[in-house]
Protein backbone atom coordinates (compact mmCIF):
# COMPACT_ATOMS: atom_id res chain seq x y z
CA UNK A 1 0.00 0.00 0.00
CA UNK A 2 1.36 3.39 -1.02
CA UNK A 3 0.76 6.49 1.08
CA UNK A 4 0.77 9.98 -0.38
CA UNK A 5 2.48 12.52 1.85
CA UNK A 6 4.05 15.97 1.63
CA UNK A 7 1.81 17.07 -1.23
CA UNK A 8 1.32 20.76 -1.93
CA UNK A 9 -2.18 21.96 -0.95
CA UNK A 10 -4.75 21.74 -3.71
CA UNK A 11 -5.75 25.37 -4.31
CA UNK A 12 -7.30 24.98 -7.78
CA UNK A 13 -10.97 25.20 -8.71
CA UNK A 14 -12.68 23.57 -11.69
CA UNK A 15 -15.68 24.84 -13.64
CA UNK A 16 -17.64 22.36 -15.77
CA UNK A 17 -20.04 23.61 -18.46
CA UNK A 18 -21.93 22.26 -21.45
CA UNK A 19 -22.34 18.64 -20.35
CA UNK A 20 -24.96 16.45 -21.97
CA UNK A 21 -26.09 15.85 -18.40
CA UNK A 22 -26.60 19.35 -16.94
CA UNK A 23 -26.31 17.92 -13.40
CA UNK A 24 -22.57 17.49 -14.05
CA UNK A 25 -22.14 21.22 -14.74
CA UNK A 26 -21.03 23.52 -11.94
CA UNK A 27 -18.14 24.54 -9.75
CA UNK A 28 -15.84 21.94 -8.16
CA UNK A 29 -13.66 22.73 -5.16
CA UNK A 30 -10.62 20.96 -3.63
CA UNK A 31 -11.84 17.69 -2.14
CA UNK A 32 -12.37 17.35 1.61
CA UNK A 33 -12.83 13.59 1.44
CA UNK A 34 -11.28 11.78 4.44
CA UNK A 35 -8.24 9.56 3.79
CA UNK A 36 -9.22 6.37 1.96
CA UNK A 37 -7.55 3.64 -0.06
CA UNK A 38 -8.11 3.78 -3.82
CA UNK A 39 -8.57 0.85 -6.17
CA UNK A 40 -4.81 0.91 -6.84
CA UNK A 41 -3.96 0.75 -3.14
CA UNK A 42 -2.94 4.39 -2.75
CA UNK A 43 -4.09 6.15 0.41
CA UNK A 44 -5.56 9.56 -0.38
CA UNK A 45 -4.86 12.79 1.47
CA UNK A 46 -7.03 15.90 1.68
CA UNK A 47 -7.45 17.45 -1.76
CA UNK A 48 -5.81 14.46 -3.47
CA UNK A 49 -6.68 11.03 -4.84
CA UNK A 50 -4.07 8.58 -6.17
CA UNK A 51 -1.41 11.22 -5.61
CA UNK A 52 -3.11 13.82 -7.83
CA UNK A 53 -5.39 16.71 -7.08
CA UNK A 54 -9.09 15.88 -6.71
CA UNK A 55 -12.32 17.87 -6.45
CA UNK A 56 -15.83 17.72 -4.96
CA UNK A 57 -18.91 19.57 -6.16
CA UNK A 58 -19.09 22.99 -4.51
CA UNK A 59 -22.74 22.33 -3.63
CA UNK A 60 -21.84 19.01 -1.97
CA UNK A 61 -24.60 17.10 -3.77
CA UNK A 62 -22.53 14.36 -5.41
CA UNK A 63 -22.72 10.89 -3.90
CA UNK A 64 -19.09 10.31 -4.89
CA UNK A 65 -16.21 12.06 -3.14
CA UNK A 66 -14.08 13.10 -4.87
CA UNK A 67 -16.34 13.79 -7.85
CA UNK A 68 -13.40 14.55 -10.17
CA UNK A 69 -10.30 12.40 -9.69
CA UNK A 70 -7.58 10.40 -11.42
CA UNK A 71 -7.59 6.61 -11.67
CA UNK A 72 -4.19 4.96 -11.53
CA UNK A 73 -5.73 1.66 -12.63
CA UNK A 74 -7.40 3.07 -15.76
CA UNK A 75 -4.86 5.87 -16.36
CA UNK A 76 -7.63 8.39 -16.81
CA UNK A 77 -9.31 11.44 -15.33
CA UNK A 78 -12.97 10.88 -14.42
CA UNK A 79 -15.99 12.95 -13.39
CA UNK A 80 -19.20 11.64 -11.87
CA UNK A 81 -22.93 12.29 -11.90
CA UNK A 82 -24.84 13.31 -8.78
CA UNK A 83 -25.62 9.63 -8.06
CA UNK A 84 -21.90 8.82 -8.07
CA UNK A 85 -21.84 6.92 -11.37
CA UNK A 86 -19.05 7.95 -13.72
CA UNK A 87 -20.21 10.06 -16.67
CA UNK A 88 -17.09 11.34 -18.47
CA UNK A 89 -13.43 10.36 -18.70
CA UNK A 90 -10.25 11.12 -20.60
CA UNK A 91 -7.37 8.65 -20.81
CA UNK A 92 -4.05 10.42 -20.38
CA UNK A 93 -1.19 10.97 -17.96
CA UNK A 94 -1.70 14.74 -17.47
CA UNK A 95 -1.10 16.08 -13.97
CA UNK A 96 -4.36 18.05 -14.14
CA UNK A 97 -7.69 17.42 -15.87
CA UNK A 98 -7.13 18.42 -19.54
CA UNK A 99 -8.76 21.63 -20.72
CA UNK A 100 -7.52 21.55 -24.31
CA UNK A 101 -9.00 18.24 -25.52
CA UNK A 102 -12.43 16.68 -25.76
CA UNK A 103 -13.35 14.25 -22.98
CA UNK A 104 -15.08 10.93 -23.67
CA UNK A 105 -18.65 10.02 -22.76
CA UNK A 106 -18.44 7.15 -20.26
CA UNK A 107 -20.98 4.42 -19.45
CA UNK A 108 -23.46 6.58 -17.56
CA UNK A 109 -22.79 9.79 -19.46
CA UNK A 110 -24.69 11.59 -22.19
CA UNK A 111 -23.14 13.52 -25.09
CA UNK A 112 -21.77 16.08 -25.41
CA UNK A 113 -18.81 15.88 -23.08
CA UNK A 114 -18.42 19.09 -21.05
CA UNK A 115 -15.91 21.90 -21.26
CA UNK A 116 -13.36 22.06 -18.42
CA UNK A 117 -11.88 25.31 -17.09
CA UNK A 118 -9.30 25.43 -14.28
CA UNK A 119 -9.27 28.49 -11.99
CA UNK A 120 -6.26 29.37 -9.84
CA UNK A 121 -8.44 31.70 -7.75
CA UNK A 122 -11.84 30.85 -6.31
CA UNK A 123 -14.22 32.36 -8.92
CA UNK A 124 -16.71 33.15 -6.15
CA UNK A 125 -14.23 35.53 -4.52
CA UNK A 126 -12.70 38.85 -5.65
CA UNK A 127 -9.44 38.50 -7.53
CA UNK A 128 -6.33 39.10 -5.37
CA UNK A 129 -4.69 42.47 -6.10
CA UNK A 130 -1.88 42.45 -8.68
CA UNK A 131 1.74 43.31 -7.96
CA UNK A 132 2.38 45.99 -10.58
CA UNK A 133 5.59 47.61 -11.75
CA UNK A 134 5.34 50.41 -14.32
CA UNK A 135 8.13 50.53 -16.92
CA UNK A 136 8.82 53.86 -18.61
CA UNK A 137 11.59 55.23 -20.76
CA UNK A 138 12.15 57.25 -23.89
CA UNK A 139 11.66 55.82 -27.38
CA UNK A 140 14.42 53.25 -27.93
CA UNK A 141 15.25 52.86 -24.23
CA UNK A 142 14.63 49.11 -24.38
CA UNK A 143 11.32 48.86 -22.50
CA UNK A 144 9.93 46.09 -24.69
CA UNK A 145 13.15 44.06 -24.69
CA UNK A 146 13.60 44.18 -20.91
CA UNK A 147 9.94 43.36 -20.26
CA UNK A 148 10.13 40.42 -22.66
CA UNK A 149 13.24 39.16 -20.90
CA UNK A 150 11.52 39.40 -17.51
CA UNK A 151 8.56 37.48 -18.89
CA UNK A 152 10.38 34.56 -20.51
CA UNK A 153 13.18 34.31 -17.96
CA UNK A 154 11.68 35.43 -14.63
CA UNK A 155 8.01 34.54 -15.06
CA UNK A 156 6.60 38.08 -14.88
CA UNK A 157 3.66 38.96 -17.14
CA UNK A 158 4.39 41.71 -19.67
CA UNK A 159 1.44 43.92 -20.58
CA UNK A 160 1.41 46.69 -23.16
CA UNK A 161 -1.53 49.07 -23.44
CA UNK A 162 -1.05 49.26 -27.21
CA UNK A 163 -1.10 45.47 -27.57
CA UNK A 164 -4.27 45.24 -25.47
CA UNK A 165 -6.03 47.89 -27.58
CA UNK A 166 -5.15 46.00 -30.77
CA UNK A 167 -6.28 42.70 -29.24
CA UNK A 168 -9.57 44.25 -28.12
CA UNK A 169 -10.25 45.44 -31.65
CA UNK A 170 -9.37 42.07 -33.17
CA UNK A 171 -11.57 40.20 -30.69
CA UNK A 172 -14.55 42.50 -31.19
CA UNK A 173 -14.80 43.28 -27.47
CA UNK A 174 -17.41 45.56 -25.89
CA UNK A 175 -15.33 48.71 -26.41
CA UNK A 176 -14.19 47.88 -29.97
CA UNK A 177 -16.43 50.44 -31.69
CA UNK A 178 -15.37 53.22 -29.32
CA UNK A 179 -11.68 52.39 -29.80
CA UNK A 180 -12.02 52.34 -33.59
CA UNK A 181 -13.91 55.64 -33.55
CA UNK A 182 -11.16 57.40 -31.60
CA UNK A 183 -8.33 55.91 -33.65
CA UNK A 184 -10.08 56.78 -36.94
CA UNK A 185 -10.41 60.37 -35.74
CA UNK A 186 -6.73 60.48 -34.82
CA UNK A 187 -7.53 60.85 -31.13
CA UNK A 188 -6.15 59.05 -28.09
CA UNK A 189 -8.38 56.31 -26.72
CA UNK A 190 -9.92 57.44 -23.39
CA UNK A 191 -7.65 56.64 -20.47
CA UNK A 192 -10.35 54.81 -18.56
CA UNK A 193 -10.77 52.29 -21.41
CA UNK A 194 -7.03 51.63 -21.45
CA UNK A 195 -6.89 51.10 -17.69
CA UNK A 196 -9.96 48.86 -17.78
CA UNK A 197 -8.27 46.68 -20.39
CA UNK A 198 -5.17 46.48 -18.20
CA UNK A 199 -7.24 45.57 -15.15
CA UNK A 200 -9.21 42.91 -17.02
CA UNK A 201 -6.03 41.41 -18.46
CA UNK A 202 -4.41 41.18 -15.02
CA UNK A 203 -7.48 39.56 -13.46
CA UNK A 204 -7.78 37.06 -16.30
CA UNK A 205 -4.10 36.17 -16.01
CA UNK A 206 -4.28 35.72 -12.23
CA UNK A 207 -7.41 33.59 -12.37
CA UNK A 208 -6.17 31.37 -15.20
CA UNK A 209 -2.49 31.05 -14.23
CA UNK A 210 -2.14 32.21 -10.63
CA UNK A 211 0.47 34.79 -11.67
CA UNK A 212 0.27 38.16 -9.91
CA UNK A 213 3.48 39.91 -11.00
CA UNK A 214 2.95 42.37 -13.87
CA UNK A 215 5.22 44.70 -15.80
CA UNK A 216 3.17 47.37 -17.57
CA UNK A 217 5.18 48.65 -20.50
CA UNK A 218 4.90 52.34 -21.42
CA UNK A 219 2.34 53.29 -18.77
CA UNK A 220 1.51 55.80 -17.36
CA UNK A 221 2.71 58.04 -20.19
CA UNK A 222 1.00 61.08 -18.68
CA UNK A 223 -0.51 62.40 -15.48
CA UNK A 224 -3.95 61.87 -17.01
CA UNK A 225 -3.05 58.17 -17.46
CA UNK A 226 -2.24 58.01 -13.77
CA UNK A 227 -5.47 59.79 -12.85
CA UNK A 228 -7.44 57.14 -14.78
CA UNK A 229 -5.51 54.42 -12.93
CA UNK A 230 -6.76 55.73 -9.60
CA UNK A 231 -10.29 56.16 -10.97
CA UNK A 232 -10.38 52.44 -11.83
CA UNK A 233 -8.33 50.98 -8.96
CA UNK A 234 -9.43 53.43 -6.28
CA UNK A 235 -7.71 56.26 -4.46
CA UNK A 236 -6.70 53.95 -1.66
CA UNK A 237 -4.73 51.70 -4.04
CA UNK A 238 -1.00 51.67 -3.40
CA UNK A 239 1.01 53.55 -6.01
CA UNK A 240 3.01 50.97 -8.01
CA UNK A 241 6.77 51.22 -8.29
CA UNK A 242 8.13 52.66 -11.51
CA UNK A 243 11.25 51.46 -13.29
CA UNK A 244 12.50 54.37 -15.37
CA UNK A 245 14.89 53.28 -18.11
CA UNK A 246 16.99 56.42 -18.35
CA UNK A 247 19.08 57.05 -21.45
CA UNK A 248 20.58 60.19 -23.07
CA UNK A 249 18.50 61.43 -25.97
CA UNK A 250 21.45 61.29 -28.37
CA UNK A 251 21.85 57.56 -27.62
CA UNK A 252 18.14 56.97 -28.11
CA UNK A 253 18.32 58.79 -31.44
CA UNK A 254 21.17 56.58 -32.63
CA UNK A 255 19.29 53.44 -31.60
CA UNK A 256 16.06 54.40 -33.36
CA UNK A 257 17.81 55.36 -36.58
CA UNK A 258 19.84 52.16 -36.36
CA UNK A 259 16.83 49.90 -35.92
CA UNK A 260 14.93 51.73 -38.69
CA UNK A 261 16.98 49.71 -41.18
CA UNK A 262 15.18 46.51 -40.25
CA UNK A 263 12.27 47.30 -37.88
CA UNK A 264 9.69 48.20 -40.50
CA UNK A 265 8.06 50.57 -37.99
CA UNK A 266 6.37 53.59 -39.61
CA UNK A 267 7.49 55.84 -36.74
CA UNK A 268 11.19 54.95 -36.98
CA UNK A 269 12.19 58.07 -38.91
CA UNK A 270 13.62 61.48 -38.05
CA UNK A 271 10.34 63.45 -38.19
CA UNK A 272 8.34 60.95 -36.15
CA UNK A 273 11.23 60.53 -33.73
CA UNK A 274 11.33 64.26 -32.98
CA UNK A 275 7.58 64.30 -32.33
CA UNK A 276 7.85 61.29 -30.02
CA UNK A 277 10.71 62.88 -28.08
CA UNK A 278 8.80 66.16 -27.73
CA UNK A 279 5.72 64.30 -26.46
CA UNK A 280 7.85 62.28 -24.06
CA UNK A 281 9.45 65.41 -22.60
CA UNK A 282 6.14 67.29 -22.30
CA UNK A 283 3.91 64.50 -20.93
CA UNK A 284 5.94 61.58 -19.62
CA UNK A 285 8.82 63.26 -17.81
CA UNK A 286 6.43 65.14 -15.43
CA UNK A 287 4.92 61.75 -14.57
CA UNK A 288 8.38 60.34 -13.86
CA UNK A 289 9.10 63.39 -11.68
CA UNK A 290 5.94 62.71 -9.65
CA UNK A 291 7.04 59.14 -8.94
CA UNK A 292 10.52 60.34 -7.99
CA UNK A 293 8.99 62.82 -5.57
CA UNK A 294 7.12 59.99 -3.87
CA UNK A 295 10.25 57.77 -3.77
CA UNK A 296 8.50 55.26 -6.03
CA UNK A 297 10.84 55.53 -9.01
CA UNK A 298 13.97 53.44 -9.62
CA UNK A 299 16.25 54.66 -12.41
CA UNK A 300 18.19 52.21 -14.56
CA UNK A 301 20.86 53.54 -16.89
CA UNK A 302 20.17 51.83 -20.23
CA UNK A 303 23.09 53.39 -22.07
CA UNK A 304 25.03 50.38 -20.77
CA UNK A 305 25.16 46.95 -22.41
CA UNK A 306 21.94 44.92 -22.49
CA UNK A 307 23.51 42.38 -20.13
CA UNK A 308 24.28 45.08 -17.57
CA UNK A 309 20.78 46.56 -17.85
CA UNK A 310 19.15 43.13 -17.48
CA UNK A 311 21.27 42.44 -14.40
CA UNK A 312 20.01 45.65 -12.79
CA UNK A 313 16.44 44.77 -13.76
CA UNK A 314 16.79 41.36 -12.09
CA UNK A 315 17.97 42.99 -8.86
CA UNK A 316 14.90 45.23 -8.79
CA UNK A 317 12.48 42.36 -9.41
CA UNK A 318 14.21 39.76 -7.23
CA UNK A 319 12.07 40.40 -4.13
CA UNK A 320 8.92 39.21 -5.91
CA UNK A 321 10.46 36.60 -8.22
CA UNK A 322 10.65 32.85 -7.62
CA UNK A 323 14.28 32.17 -6.55
CA UNK A 324 14.39 29.13 -8.84
CA UNK A 325 13.50 31.34 -11.80
CA UNK A 326 16.19 33.81 -10.77
CA UNK A 327 18.83 31.06 -10.60
CA UNK A 328 18.05 29.25 -13.84
CA UNK A 329 20.42 29.69 -16.80
CA UNK A 330 19.44 31.92 -19.69
CA UNK A 331 17.21 30.27 -22.27
CA UNK A 332 18.06 30.54 -25.97
CA UNK A 333 15.58 33.34 -26.63
CA UNK A 334 16.93 35.35 -23.69
CA UNK A 335 20.46 35.00 -25.05
CA UNK A 336 19.27 36.26 -28.43
CA UNK A 337 17.52 39.27 -26.86
CA UNK A 338 20.67 40.06 -24.90
CA UNK A 339 22.79 39.86 -28.02
CA UNK A 340 24.73 36.85 -26.75
CA UNK A 341 23.87 34.80 -29.81
CA UNK A 342 22.70 35.84 -33.28
CA UNK A 343 19.11 35.80 -34.41
CA UNK A 344 18.41 32.60 -36.35
CA UNK A 345 18.57 33.12 -40.07
CA UNK A 346 15.28 32.91 -41.89
CA UNK A 347 14.98 30.10 -44.40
Amino acid sequence: MTETTSLAPNTLFIEITGAGQPEVDGLYVPSNAPPAKSESGTVSSQGYWNGRRAWDRADGQSARSPAISYSNSYKSWRMSRLDGHLAYEITCDDELPPTDRAWNVYKMGVAPAPRVVIHHVDPRQPCPPPNVVFVLGGPGAGKGTMCELAEIQLGWTHLSAGDLLRAEQAAGGPTTDIIKEYIAAGKLVPNEIVVRLLKDAMEQTTRSTGKRNFLIDGFPRSLSNLEAWFEVFGRAAQLPTMLYLECPFEVLEQRILGRAKYSGRADDNVAAMKLRFDTFKAETLPTVALFKGKSKCVEIDTSQSREAVYSLLCKQLAEFTDPQRMAQPLCEKAEILLGLRPYPRSA
